[in-house]
């Protein structure tokens, strides 16, 4: 299969090549498309087939259940058995936005969409090429993030083109996304919303919308065996092709720590690879050392560290070490990436 690249700027949407990618979908093909979190992996939600050629293309489980994009409210009931008063909420102050919701689903959703489940879970990007592409694709598109399977999720096209060229029918070019980890899951289903996900939108966010919210209990540890009722609960994501360890401690204990390992592996053959802060970086001594930004401000971190994982990979890198992050607002959808990243391999200092 020939993977055509189009490129679409966001403030100059090009309509007649998203009429084109809207039709590859409509047709029962697939389409990698850019939003504000990751690159989508997009298919007809509505359509068994294309979920199929979803998990096929990305080499993914299939009872790990796809995010269906809409670019409307008024298409929601058509996905959905009843809509939450708190659904109501969370949508009129986060859509468009970063926020996945998951309903009991309606039949019109085909299991194969869901994972099997009966509960279906739904977002509409704010990205507008997103939107646009949406909207000419039916309205209804199936896209969990455009990667392979278990590896770090694609922030721009080039990593979707190394993962999916050839097996899909074509890659909407739209540029660096703007934050860079995947959208906030929100359970509706139980009595108090739960978030499965953390991510940009955060659970103090999400309280003063809603009141009382949960988090789920694997959300920081390894998952359970149970299937999953969200995507990246329950298998290895986001993984780069080295061994990743995160060192916790003190900022003195974890330079001293991860300089001692580096020296090791590097007697050993290995070369290595550290993400650190700009306020830490240059006291590395790895082969390859990145800042994944500043501390003061964390979505600087959220949106660099898919990136850094990915050119790890490119450069060959086999032995990684990051430092760890607070879990406090979107740091604890960075540590949730990282610690799945790692097989959670967490060193305590």
């Amino acid at each position: 299969m020939d993977t055509q690249i189009i490129q679409v700027k966001e403030q100059h949407t090009q309509e007649g090549l998203l009429r084109r990618a809207g039709e590859i979908v409509r047709v029962g093909g697939l389409v990698a498309f850019p939003t504000e979190t990751v690159y989508g992996l997009g298919g007809d939600a509505l359509n068994p087939d294309s979920a199929r050629k979803i998990y096929a293309a990305k080499g993914r489980p299939s009872d790990n259940p796809l995010i269906v994009h809409i670019c409307r409210m008024e298409d929601l009931p058509c996905l959905v058995r009843e809509i939450p008063e708190a659904a109501e909420k969370l949508a009129e102050a986060f859509w468009p936005g970063p926020l996945t919701m998951i309903f009991h689903k309606s039949p019109a959703v085909p299991p194969e969409t869901t994972g099997g489940l009966d509960t279906v879970a739904v977002r509409m990007p704010s990205h507008k090429t997103a939107l646009a592409f949406i909207r000419e694709a039916g309205g209804y598109v199936a896209a969990p993030s455009a990667n392979r399977s278990g590896k770090p999720s694609p922030t721009s096209a080039k990593y979707v083109a190394e993962d999916m060229d050839g097996r899909i029918e074509m890659i909407i070019d739209g540029g660096d996304v703007e934050i860079g980890l995947e959208s906030t899951i929100v359970d509706l289903t139980e009595e108090y919303p739960v978030i499965l996900r953390p991510g940009y939108i955060t659970k103090e966010m999400l309280e003063e919308v809603v009141g009382f919210v949960r988090e789920d209990g694997t959300m920081m540890s390894d998952e359970s065996g149970q299937a999953p009722k969200a995507p990246g609960m329950k298998y290895r994501h986001y993984a780069p092709k080295g061994t990743l360890v995160i060192v916790d401690g003190s900022e003195e204990k974890v330079t001293a720590y991860i300089n001692e390992q580096l020296e090791r592996l590097k007697g050993e053959g290995h070369k290595t690879g550290v993400i650190g802060t700009d306020k830490t970086i240059a006291r590395y001594r790895g082969d390859i050392c990145k800042s994944a930004g500043n501390r003061e401000d964390e979505r600087t971190i959220a949106r660099e560290l898919y990136r850094i994982l990915r050119e790890f990979d490119d450069e060959e890198v086999s032995a990684i070490f990051s430092e760890s992050f607070d879990t406090a607002g979107i740091g604890q959808a960075i540590m949730n990436r990282l610690l799945k990243a790692a097989g959670h391999q967490i060193v305590y200092l």
